[in-house]
């Protein structure tokens, strides 16, 4: 047992399952610093035997865990971003704390101080889902609890997105045909015309496309549907990457297989055996130049749209975007008042007209 000052308050300090506990007694007397002391040795020992899991791992710094977690995370998935942000914020909030310290109050105040910083419902459930996860058994145990209390997730509203109409992919198009980047015309064709995502298009090489035959292959995507699949060419996405290719050809003044169709470099083209690392810029410039509003992703929505008002059915839809439920394909049909309309006129009835007598 150790107590002393820091100024004048009384700190403790001791050793747990090999663990350094340095707090403070947040009190100028010593007697109540020993008895602080015995009072949070009493709830590690509580907490070191409430849950049946590794001993070795409650008593750790939710940092420490967090960064292991990450570690393993990186190894087995592609897609890290988001994962980063989201335990970069936990860490930020609870980084210090043991994990056996950590329950359904702290995750409580946790989703308060995230509320209070402005962060979306959505986004906070996702960062207590990793913080629970990170936790492993005790955190289950918290998940069945706040559950059960039908506290666990923030109420989210959810963010459909939209479909382009026809003036503004006009608008984006000729924009971008006069816009100073290289790459956001051919980039704005493939979202427009295959569907494809901002990192499918990113990482596109030239191996991938096959004008001979028609079709371009997806390579890393978001989901198994995603990779992989195969999407045929349209003579409009066909002439946008001839176009793209004759500058790419007079840029690097020949093509491999290998390199990537959005080679790396600011503030022009300089390596294309590296991909690019961001379209957001030139995208935000056409935007506004074509006076709309939107986000990227909403080309997606607006593809899926014109194939379900053409009358494409959903498994093609599916073999083309990549999607693999009806549920999440669902989210992306916003099927037009003028396409609505066109229906509906083709099949006017008058209710109580008399048929002619022939």
């Amino acid at each position: 047992m150790s107590i002393f000052p820091r100024g004048k308050v009384y700190w403790y300090k001791f050793y747990f399952a090999g663990q350094l506990i340095r707090e403070s007694s947040k009190s100028t007397s010593k007697t109540v610093a020993k008895n602080a002391e015995n009072q949070r040795r009493r709830e590690l020992e509580q907490g070191f035997n409430n849950v049946q899991t590794r001993r070795e791992i409650r008593i750790r710094q939710l940092r420490d865990v967090a960064e292991d977690y990450l570690g393993d995370y990186r190894l087995r998935f592609r897609g890290v971003t988001f994962a980063e942000y989201a335990i970069g914020h936990v860490v930020r909030q609870l980084g210090e704390k043991l994990l056996i310290d950590i329950d359904e109050t702290t995750v409580l105040a946790y989703q308060t101080a995230r509320l209070k910083e402005q962060a979306s419902p959505k986004s906070i459930n996702e960062e207590v889902r990793f913080l629970l996860t990170m936790m492993g058994e005790s955190g289950d145990v918290i998940r069945i609890r706040l559950r059960k209390k039908k506290k666990l997730k923030l109420p989210a509203r959810r963010k459909i997105g939209k479909a382009y109409e026809p003036e503004e992919t006009q608008r984006m198009g000729d924009v971008s045909r006069n816009s100073r980047s290289p790459h956001i015309r051919l980039a704005l064709t493939l979202a427009l015309n295959a569907g494809m995502r901002d990192a499918e298009i990113k990482s596109l090489t030239w191996g991938q496309i096959h004008l001979d035959k028609g079709y371009l292959q997806v390579g890393k995507s978001k989901t198994a549907a995603g990779e992989g699949r195969t999407i045929p060419i349209n003579s409009v996405l066909r002439q946008a990457i001839l176009e793209h290719r004759a500058q790419y050809e007079k840029k690097f003044k020949t093509i491999a297989d290998e390199w990537y169709v959005f080679p790396f470099g600011k503030p022009r083209p300089s390596d294309p055996t590296r991909p690019v690392t961001t379209l957001k810029t030139a995208w935000k410039n056409v935007r506004k130049n074509a006076e709309v509003t939107g986000r990227w992703h909403d080309h997606r929505h607006t593809l899926i749209t014109q194939l379900a008002e053409s009358g494409a059915g959903e498994e093609t839809i599916r073999q083309i975007v990549g999607h693999v439920s009806k549920e999440v394909l669902r989210d992306y049909l916003h099927v037009r008042m003028k396409a609505k309309r066109d229906a509906l006129e083709g099949i006017v009835v008058q209710p109580g007209r008399k048929k002619q007598e022939e």
